[in-house]
């Protein structure tokens, strides 16, 4: 149910007109309360989208009672013309369910640097929350595809302050000490960190603060999606909302209710990298042995970032050459001839030289992981990316039309 897993949250997905192929294009999400708590994240890209910069200042009030996300267009590059279309989504969306617009969130996704079409994008959030309905959570989540081939979402759920259980548990009996967290996300290309490219909705009936709120998302966030690096290339509509409603009557301690965040996040970052654009490998870079975990995340990314590896990868051949040339363009610490190399844990790179033979290396599944180890501490991170393949490329030469 995503984001309407939770109590005191509705939602619905439909399609306003704005893709041309008619599909689900506009999704509106609806906090209750009695909470209307919120904190978010966004994308570290100096060109914002004209919903970023509203959004922003939205959070910064930590009251979001509605969220409107729309895919076929990103209103990114727009002007101040384009900026007014957004002030002009929230307002029409305060204007129907009765809120205030300083309160409601806006995203967008799709192609930059086109403007939304209005004539139809505001009559579509009249049809949105006329659709608003307590299990319209999976609707919402088609309605923010852009090349995503499948809609993503995650749900967690705790029947103590201490425990949580993984997507897929039935839902226990509602009662004292019972809560959610649910959340949906879209994302395939521009994936990239500072936040790795995606819209992400989460909710919560936890009765928590925008305080718990910030810290268990910013906590969250720092080791899931920032560390996605699919293409390297960062969006300019990056943007992460975490709402809580309160409506569950429980105050989770603040681990417990941090780590539902961070397992719902770490589930919808995985989603990302399966579905990533024309994607036949799933890679995970395993960097160990750092001197410190900065050190790792930018070796990890350095590995993720080299094209030749990835192309590599995709041809399933293990060429660690690749690997120990990524970690060499970094000012992490490290001595050449200490660096170890494991792809699916086959040592083929030892001190810095040949080690065992490469042809012991199983490329066949979908899931790589290179293990890279630094020798100098203790300290490791974990990155994924994916290969690429001649499917990215052919999606992105034809991506605006």
């Amino acid at each position: 149910m995503s984001v309407t897993a939770a109590q005191g949250f509705t939602a619905a997905g439909i399609a306003a007109g704005l893709k041309e192929n008619g599909k689900p294009d506009l999704a509106l999400v609806v906090n209750q309360g009695p909470r209307l708590a919120a904190a978010g994240v966004f994308t570290s890209n100096r060109v914002k989208a004209a919903p970023v910069l509203w959004s922003e200042q939205v959070i910064a009030g930590r009251t979001v009672s509605a969220v409107v996300l729309n895919s076929g267009g990103a209103n990114a590059c727009t002007g101040p013309l384009g900026f007014q279309d957004t002030h002009a989504t929230a307002e029409k969306v305060a204007a129907v369910l009765g809120h205030s617009a300083g309160e409601v969130a806006v995203a967008s996704t799709g192609l930059i640097g086109v403007r939304l079409p209005m004539d139809k994008l505001l009559p579509g959030v009249e049809q949105a929350a006329a659709a608003l309905t307590a299990d319209g959570g999976e609707q919402a989540a088609v309605a923010i595809k852009t090349t995503d081939t499948v809609h993503k979402t995650a749900v967690v759920r705790s029947t103590d302050t201490a425990h949580v259980e993984p997507a897929g548990t039935p839902a226990p009996a509602t009662g004292q000490g019972t809560w959610t967290v649910g959340g949906m996300a879209k994302g395939a290309g521009m994936l990239a960190p500072g936040l790795a490219t995606m819209l992400v909705v989460l909710t919560t009936d936890a009765d928590v603060d925008a305080d718990v709120l910030d810290t268990a998302l910013r906590a969250a966030t720092r080791t899931t999606f920032d560390r996605v690096d699919s293409d390297g290339a960062m969006s300019t509509n990056d943007t992460v909302l975490l709402l809580a409603s309160g409506a569950s009557g429980t105050a989770p301690a603040p681990a417990a209710f941090a780590e539902a965040v961070r397992t719902v996040c770490a589930d919808l970052a995985q989603q990302l990298v399966r579905d990533a654009e024309g994607a036949s490998k799933d890679i995970r870079i395993e960097v160990v042995g750092a001197a410190s975990e900065e050190d790792a995340v930018t070796v990890g990314r350095s590995i993720a970032r080299n094209n030749l590896l990835k192309c590599a990868i995709h041809g399933e051949d293990p060429n660690w050459g690749r690997v120990l040339a990524a970690i060499g363009t970094t000012s992490a610490a490290f001595e050449p001839d200490r660096l170890n190399v494991a792809i699916n844990g086959v040592w083929v790179c030892k001190a810095g030289s040949i080690g065992d033979d490469r042809d012991l290396v199983d490329m066949r599944y979908r899931e790589v992981t290179i293990t890279a180890d630094l020798a100098t501490g203790t300290e490791s991170a974990v990155l994924w990316t994916n290969d690429l393949t001649a499917d990215y490329v052919h999606e992105n030469s034809a991506y605006s039309s």
